[in-house]
């Protein structure tokens, strides 16, 4: 995007990126089979159907899947006040002691988090819940006051040595997306988990991810398809609907995101044919280039990528992908950092130009949605012939719904 980038970017209406979802197309169920969902696949301007079992015969040898690894968190807890009202919270960011999210798993007896919260109304800013859990056989007396009414940030305080983990295992339930209009069911522990999710902390799953079997990976390897682990926390934000006509003045909430130094050199070895597993992975991909040139311009070491930060420059004042990466080893050899921690707003439109993504695999997203507006910027125009089509063949939608594999046209 040239230095009219504002220019351009406030011309996207909201109305573009539009299309009629039936509700009846969303899937608000798995299949039985996470690897027997339908799989679109989109390149060279052609469209191709197959299953998601299929997926290592659609990929080139030696490619790299970037998978995000983070586990979604029962975040979402009900308390009963004494008048009988019902109180509900939705965990969405630690704050104290430490804002960094696998930490505040393990933190013990009191933690401060960033809250959503139903019936807030209700509740005055001076009221504590109480409630007795069950947790690995104790009984565990766990306690809930406002730290900032305001800013709702809420604390939560336990009387055992038992971490913050164990208490929200105990606590609450897995927070399905507002869309699938139902409640979380049982089943819903497993299914709405990846087969690879290991770090705690998502309110959230990356659903691309949901459709990979132990099947698959095993038919990956056999097609010396490799793969990569990145950690993408996702935030409650990516249900949040863009309200704003002028699609650019939409607030993209922040999430944490966590590279290892091994990430970083798989990435340099293989900086030709990466792949992303979702579009969480692709905005962790793009925001890692971002930091690159931060660090390139010496403007930062603090890993905080803003949501229009990519967008003034031009291609001449910028490192290409690979010496982005190799400026991270760099400071992260120097700083004897086995991994950075940092956090990311990015919203990506299109007139974005993508620096690590060849191909991306990706469900099919809401209307009007951040998602839509990513898929847009890298596939161009042919988003709604896509999305046309597999509206055509019965595709289901959104979170539980089936898969695509969209090779990119608007590419460094």
């Amino acid at each position: 995007m040239k230095n009219n980038w504002l220019e351009i970017a406030e011309s996207i209406q909201l109305g573009e990126f539009v299309y009629d979802l039936p509700d009846e197309r969303i899937a608000r169920y798995p299949l039985p089979e996470r690897d027997q969902s339908q799989l679109l696949i989109y390149q060279d301007k052609t469209l191709a159907h197959r299953r998601f079992s299929d997926l290592p015969a659609a990929l080139p040898a030696g490619a790299l899947l970037v998978f995000n690894d983070t586990k979604v968190i029962p975040a979402r807890a009900y308390f009963q006040k004494e008048t009988g009202a019902t109180i509900e919270i939705l965990l969405l960011h630690p704050e104290l002691p430490t804002r960094n999210i696998n930490d505040a798993m393990l933190i013990q007896h009191c933690c401060v988090w960033e809250c959503m919260i139903g019936n807030k109304k209700r509740r005055k800013a001076g009221d504590r819940l109480k409630t007795t859990l069950q947790v690995k056989g104790q009984a565990v007396s766990l306690s809930v006051g406002y730290h900032d009414y305001e800013k709702n940030l809420v604390e939560l305080t336990w009387d055992t040595d038992l971490v913050f983990l164990d208490i929200v295992q105990a606590l609450g339930e897995i927070p399905l997306p507002p869309y699938l209009k139902r409640d979380t069911e049982e089943a819903d522990k497993q299914t709405y988990q990846t087969v690879y999710a290991r770090q705690n902390g998502a309110v959230a799953a990356p659903t691309a991810g949901l459709h990979f079997t132990d099947a698959v990976f095993t038919d990956l390897a056999q097609k010396g398809i490799k793969k990569a682990f990145v950690t993408l926390h996702v935030g409650a934000g990516t249900f949040q609907p863009i309200k704003a006509n002028t699609v650019s003045e939409h607030h993209m909430h922040a999430e944490q995101v966590v590279y290892t130094r091994e990430f970083i050199d798989q990435l340099i070895e293989n900086i030709d044919m990466i792949i992303p597993v979702g579009t969480t992975s692709m905005r962790s991909l793009e925001s890692l280039y971002w930091y690159g040139v931060k660090l390139f311009r010496k403007e930062t070491t603090n890993f905080f990528i803003e949501k229009l930060y990519p967008y003034p420059f031009e291609a001449h004042e910028l490192p290409t992908p690979k010496a982005s990466l190799e400026g991270i080893a760099a400071y992260m050899d120097a700083n004897k950092l086995n991994q950075i921690v940092g956090e990311t707003e990015i919203f990506i439109f299109p007139g974005y130009q993508f620096r690590f993504c060849k191909a991306i695999i990706t469900n099919f997203h809401q209307p009007g949605s951040t998602l839509i507006l990513l898929v847009a910027a890298f596939v161009g125009e042919d988003w709604k012939r896509i999305y046309a089509e597999a509206m055509n063949k019965g595709y289901r939608y959104l979170s539980y719904g089936d898969s695509s594999l969209l090779w990119g046209v608007n590419r460094i």
